[in-house]
């Protein structure tokens, strides 16, 4: 498992210095070498829409992390900050993500952490905040977001989608799955989130 996990390491960092200097400050206190933790593999049913990802990503910024993750994405630790009883098991059945980098990553840093949003078709991921500073960066496109009291509206893949701290925000997916790379800072790196809306 390190050979992918150190793969899809070179890959996001790659990306990630191309996406501009809000990203460039949040990924800054990286080092060249993060130390890398054993993981065991943990799949999720939301990884059947992988291959879907990749193909939607193909031919944007983000189409090499989502070809690795689809190739490869099986053999990595893929979790739920959720369980059935929060939002019933259709949500769990279509949502997971992986932590590349963080405090329980495949790469130690207790600073940022880094890693992969996974949701299925016709999905809606309700209001919620955390302390943590938040960018995401869509690697398909599609989907609608909603930042605070704003509409929804659909964000395109490798637009930056900024979450100051504490600030509520949403997603719902339509007809095609949404793989997203996040980027946290500024709070307790493996906290739940407040949910403060409702995922029907």
């Amino acid at each position: 498992m390190g050979k992918i996990a150190q793969d899809l390491m070179a890959e996001a960092r790659a990306f990630l210095a191309e996406c501009g200097p809000l990203v460039a400050d949040f990924i800054a206190p990286w080092a060249p070498e993060l130390p890398e933790r054993a993981l065991n593999a943990a799949s999720l049913p939301c990884l059947q829409y992988l291959d879907a990802c990749a193909a939607s990503a193909e031919g944007g910024p983000g189409e090499e992390l989502a070809r690795l993750l689809a190739e490869r994405g099986q053999r990595l630790h893929w979790g739920q900050t959720y369980a059935a009883s929060d939002f019933g098991q259709d949500f769990i059945d279509n949502y997971g993500w992986l932590e590349l980098v963080g405090t329980r990553g495949h790469f130690a840093d207790d600073k940022v952490a880094c890693g992969f949003l996974l949701l299925g078709p016709g999905l809606h991921y309700p209001d919620h905040h955390h302390e943590a500073e938040e960018i995401y960066i869509p690697l398909t496109g599609g989907a609608l977001w909603r930042k605070d009291d704003g509409e929804f509206a659909a964000r395109t893949a490798g637009e930056i989608i900024h979450h100051p701290s504490n600030i509520n925000h949403a997603m719902t997916t339509n007809d095609d799955p949404l793989l997203a790379l996040y980027l946290w800072r500024g709070g307790p790196l493996a906290a739940r989130s407040t949910i403060t809306g409702r995922a029907d």
